[in-house]
């Protein structure tokens, strides 16, 4: 009888291992931000998507073994504790601190069923999942500017309304 084994199932070398353990160091190294997402139960053509999108907003992904990754971890000498790492992992990296955190999120209420952030790192602490969601939901530096531009603006648009207000009783 022979058995076939899938491609997941297969072990991996030991060349293999620290060629993906090297990948890790240097995503630990140049990273800012790290989201840890779960990836179980995606199809195919949604964690194309999710490449897809993350790349297009500068946000790098990768998928290792836990042990791997654990590894790279540990030797970065994050502060705090690590968050607990269940299922399938990818992680999403960035130079930007917010971006990884909230692209994954965008993608958990999008797909509803299968991806999940689990946490993360933000400069150099871990993040459970709940703090990472909270990072997520920091808008974006454009929103930010929007946001400033409208408080700067308000009170001049209320002295100008308050101006027109008081024309208008002088000439009635």
């Amino acid at each position: 009888m022979i058995v076939r084994l899938g491609r997941n199932n297969m072990a991996i070398s030991k060349d293999k291992k620290a060629e993906i353990l090297v990948k890790l160091q240097k995503i630990t190294k140049e990273s800012k931000s790290m989201a840890f997402m779960n990836f179980h139960g995606i199809s195919v053509a949604d964690v194309t998507a999710v490449r897809r999108k993350l790349r297009e907003n500068g946000v790098g992904y990768f998928v290792a073994k836990k042990s791997l990754l654990r590894k790279a971890m540990t030797e970065a000498g994050y502060t705090g504790t690590m968050p607990d790492l269940g299922g399938e992992l990818g992680v999403a990296y960035s130079t930007d601190l917010v971006a990884p955190a909230r692209e994954v999120y965008g993608f958990e209420k999008k797909l509803e069923k299968g991806a999940k952030l689990l946490g993360g790192v933000f400069e150099g602490v871990y993040k459970s999942q709940s703090e990472m969601v909270a990072i997520a939901s920091i808008p974006s530096m454009l929103a930010l500017r929007g946001m400033f531009a409208n408080i700067i603006n308000s009170p001049i648009q209320r002295f100008v309304i308050g101006l027109d207000q008081i024309a208008k009783k002088k000439t009635a």
